[in-house]
Formats: C-alpha cells, sequence, structure tokens
C-alpha cells in the first residue's frame, strides 16, 4: 500500500469515468427540462404539458440534486478522493423521492403504460444502487485516498 491508498485497476477510472459521463448527460437533461420544460424530450403531448405544470417547484430541485451530487460523486471517484458514497448516496435519494412522487401522485402509469414510462427509472435507480455500490468498494479496497 502506497501512502494514498492502493492503486486502482484500470477498470476502477474506466467505470467511474463512464458514470461521470452518465451524470454529465443527465445534467444535459435535467438543464434542457429547465429552459424547455415538458418539451424537452422533443414535441409533448397535452398531457406531458399538464403534467409537467402540476409539478411542484422543489421537483426541479430535486432532480438537479440527482443529477449533480451523482456528478461530483463520479468526478470525486475518479479523483479516488473521499466523500464519493455520501454524495451517490445523496444522488440515489434525490433520484427515489422524484421518482416516487412522479408515480405515486400523477396518474402517468395508467396513461402511458408502465411498459412505456416504468423502465427508463429502474435504469436509472439500478445505476445509482451500483454507483453506490461501486463507492463501497473502492473505499473498501482503499482506492480512495
Amino acid at each position: 500500500m502506497t501512502e494514498d491508498g492502493e492503486t486502482p485497476p484500470a477498470w476502477y477510472y474506466v467505470v467511474s469515468g463512464l458514470l461521470a459521463l452518465w451524470s454529465a448527460i443527465g445534467c444535459y437533461f435535467c438543464y434542457m427540462q429547465f429552459i424547455h420544460g415538458a418539451d424537452a424530450m422533443g414535441e409533448a403531448t397535452d398531457y406531458d404539458r399538464s403534467l409537467y405544470a402540476s409539478l411542484p417547484d422543489w421537483y426541479n430541485f430535486v432532480f438537479a440534486l440527482a443529477v449533480l451530487a451523482g456528478l461530483l460523486g463520479a468526478i470525486v471517484l475518479l479523483t479516488r478522493s473521499t466523500g464519493a458514497r455520501l454524495l451517490l448516496i445523496v444522488s440515489l435519494a434525490a433520484s427515489v423521492i422524484q421518482f416516487a412522487y412522479l408515480f405515486a401522485t400523477t396518474d402517468i402509469i395508467a396513461r402511458k403504460g408502465a411498459v412505456m414510462v416504468l423502465p427508463f427509472p429502474a435504469i436509472i435507480i439500478a445505476i445509482g444502487i451500483f454507483s453506490v455500490w461501486f463507492a463501497g468498494l473502492a473505499k473498501r479496497n482503499e482506492w480512495l485516498r
């Protein structure tokens, strides 16, 4: 072991870089949603516009928190600094809150169908869980300083 901890394998940087890229893409889509609202992902239907307009003000804040904490957590992983796991837990928690609110308080699943609505949020949550696990692995292996 060196003074800075164990040297991580090359795949550690690949995974951390992919997590940073994933989070940067999330930041882009969050920004687009702030700018374009319901039309951020293409032309929205009247239902999409109504749904977006009905979301509370804090909803966008939670979205921004999820993607920014994820990006910062991935950057912290790349720099091998401590604190990555906490940032990634915040990101995951914000994502869970965002989607739980959306699915529990709106009729989006009934209107669009579970097959259309649930897969992408499930992927986002799964990547969030993986990120937290990966940060824990990095800490256990002393790859973080």
